[in-house]
């Protein structure tokens, strides 16, 4: 019998770590951050530069708007963050960069006109 409770304490237990798990999960928005990673770091100024070019829809509003000042603030940060890691960058790091700010000023220029 003693074995018994003490599969029924466990089973207890194991109950009350998974609703804690949930309750802090719904609490967190449901989900964890993803780890800090330089590609990650780039492809996400990037996503927000083309928000603000107007190449992708505002998760917000849904639609898309141009703001440029913001678009040229993004891509500008872009090109100091190359400037400043130089040598410091693996190979696909550097190559993500490079064509992100490519992509990323051809479509400002294309929407300056």
């Amino acid at each position: 019998m003693d074995k018994q409770n003490e599969k029924k304490k466990v089973d207890e237990s194991w109950k009350d770590s998974v609703e804690k798990e949930k309750s802090s999960d719904n609490k967190e928005g449901g989900f964890a951050p993803p780890e800090a990673d330089f590609n990650l770091f780039v492809t996400s100024m990037a996503l927000q530069a083309s928000i603000a070019l107007g190449i992708v829809a505002n998760p917000s509003t849904g639609k898309k708007e141009s703001n440029l000042s913001q678009a040229k603030f993004l891509i500008d940060t872009l090109a100091m963050l190359q400037e400043k890691t130089s040598g410091n960058l693996s190979e696909e790091e550097g190559r993500l960069l490079e064509n992100a700010l490519y992509e990323l000023r051809l479509q400002y220029v294309e929407n300056n006109k």
